[in-house]
């Protein structure tokens, strides 16, 4: 039997390399974000338009979660994320060949397939490897990787994007993807994969009809709707609003979107380990909370003076931002079992990607209707942000968030 610093270490090379998968993914997607401006002007773009290429990812990627969290619980986490940043990374390729407004959209929409798999397969790879006490913590540290993802990716992709033109930038993204997915397939290999049952944990397996019936999975997901709204319209429309509105250059935007993302990041590593510690089973007080405070600096920051104090708030924005996002995907890891994780995940983020899908397009058409200004747009963000407040405030402490009852979802059914 290998020993117990032998399976650390396997854990945490495997947990190292899904945060680069994530990492990698978001890139990605970041590589468009900054890429847009140049886009719009090389396709003619209105505003409403450049909303449409950007959603465009989201529909694809929002069809995905179900059912790859579905085929994670099915077939196995290693097989669908290797076929997932394969799959991703041919059409990031692609990305850099569009010859048009409809093959980019239908491009980015495959992109959108590809990438969908990740998220729950991902957690599913979490809930294999590390036993429950743990799994909130490195759930958390791995999607951290969102955050820490918008720090890297300017500073990788913006640079690039000066240099060789949007075109070859995701041409050296998607050829870096075949390279991450070989590693992950070489080390998510089943003898790597040890799994830790010393907490005799049930784990058998509901019927996906049993796991969609779970009160506090669509509680959760109507949470991270509101805030992944939040974060996706921040991070899809903040570069044209520093360089448009702001008078930014690319290389500053670049380098001063990177602080939210870094402070984004800290609240969701933060988040994770409390939630672990000191505010476990506090999680629906956080939640609340930290909805309110987001709201409270999406208002200050499109009404600040300056950029300076744009980023500032922002980056206050995105450190509460991360408390929720810490709330709502560690949650499932203490309350779900493993064998149905990957399902619950999926039906979580997928709250999560439909407001991601919809935040680019309906801002887009707000800040082109109002002649653009920004202000509307950031008071749709408000009005979701309000819906997550909302759905934290029904999760029923007693039973949803009562850990030491030991609840966990078998046969679907709450014990």
């Amino acid at each position: 039997m290998p020993n117990s610093i032998t399976v650390n270490k396997k854990r945490y090379m495997i947990l190292a390399l899904l945060f680069l998968g994530w990492c990698l993914s978001y890139l990605d997607r970041m590589a468009m974000n900054v890429g847009i401006v140049e886009i719009a002007k090389d396709f003619k773009l209105s505003p409403t338009v450049m909303g449409v290429v950007l959603s465009s990812f989201f529909a694809g990627y929002a069809l995905m979660q179900v059912p790859g969290g579905w085929l994670a619980d099915k077939y196995g986490s290693r097989k669908v994320i290797t076929i997932a940043i394969i799959f991703w990374s041919i059409f990031t390729v692609l990305t850099g060949m569009a010859w048009s407004l409809m093959s980019m959209v239908m491009i980015r929409f495959m992109f959108g397939l590809g990438e969908g798999g990740y998220p729950a397969a991902s957690s599913k790879a979490i809930a294999s490897v590390f036993p429950k006490r743990e799994r909130p913590g490195a759930q958390t540290i791995m999607m951290s990787s969102n955050s820490l993802g918008g720090v890297i990716a300017p500073l990788i992709a913006t640079p690039l994007l000066v240099w060789i033109g949007w075109q070859n930038l995701f041409i050296v993204i998607g050829i870096l993807g075949v390279f991450v997915a070989w590693l992950l397939w070489y080390y998510l290999k089943p003898a790597n994969m040890i799994e830790d049952s010393s907490e005799g944990e049930v784990s058998q397996k509901a019927s996906f009809k049993d796991v969609i019936k779970i009160p506090i999975t669509w509680k959760l997901a109507v949470i991270w709707f509101g805030m992944s709204t939040v974060i996706w319209g921040l991070i899809s429309w903040m570069p044209p609003y520093l360089v448009g509105v702001r008078g930014l250059d690319l290389l500053s935007m670049g380098m001063l979107t990177s602080i939210p993302a870094f402070t984004g990041a800290i609240g969701t590593i933060v988040g994770g380990q409390l939630f672990q510690t000191y505010l476990s089973g506090k999680e629906k007080i956080v939640a609340i909370v930290s909805s309110i405070l987001v709201i409270v600096f999406l208002f200050l920051l499109f009404n600040a003076p300056s950029v300076t104090m744009v980023i500032f708030y922002q980056s206050l924005c995105t450190i509460f931002h991360g408390l929720v996002f810490a709330t709502a995907f560690s949650l499932p890891h203490k309350v779900i079992s493993k064998s149905n994780i990957g399902s619950a995940i999926g039906i979580i983020n997928l709250g999560g990607m439909i407001g991601a899908f919809l935040a680019p397009m309906i801002m887009g058409y707000l800040i082109e209707v109002n002649n653009g200004s920004y202000t509307p747009a950031f008071i749709y963000l408000i009005g979701c942000a309000v819906l997550s407040i909302v759905a934290a405030a029904c999760l029923n402490s007693k039973t949803e968030l009562n850990f030491k009852s030991k609840l966990t979802i078998n046969n679907g059914k709450s014990m």
